[in-house]
């Protein structure tokens, strides 16, 4: 038994496969000054939480979008912070370790040519 024929394509419109090819490869990290990123005052006893559960959630969802570890996540969070002309402090890979035992990443998909937003203001 022969197989059958392989479908031959053609690109016609060299402009807009170019074009897919270079949106297939762009990122674009967009972080709003307003976020919350440091944790508001819980009012228990004990040592208060510095980071607020949106900032621990944008460094496990590098983490799990990349295949990173916990140092290179908060890294690439430091990098991405940097290039957007914050001034926050990143949490550092212990505290992504201990936190990340109660805070469940969820990442959402979705087919669509619209953004992503990865954290919004309020996320648990």
């Amino acid at each position: 038994m022969s197989k059958p024929p392989r479908a031959k394509y053609r690109t016609t419109n060299w402009s807009e496969y170019t074009a897919a090819l270079k949106r297939r490869g762009s990122l674009m990290v967009w972080l709003d000054a307003d976020l919350q990123w440091l944790a508001p005052a819980s009012g228990r006893s004990g040592r208060p939480a510095v980071f607020s559960d949106a900032a621990i959630q944008f460094c496990l969802t590098l983490k799990c979008m990349f295949g990173l570890g916990q140092r290179q996540a908060t890294g690439l969070a430091e990098s991405l912070i940097k290039l957007a002309h914050l001034d926050w402090a990143v949490p550092d890979y212990s505290t992504l370790s201990r936190r990340q035992k109660t805070l469940s990443v969820a990442i959402a998909t979705r087919r669509s040519s619209a953004s992503l937003h990865l954290v919004r203001e309020g996320s648990p």
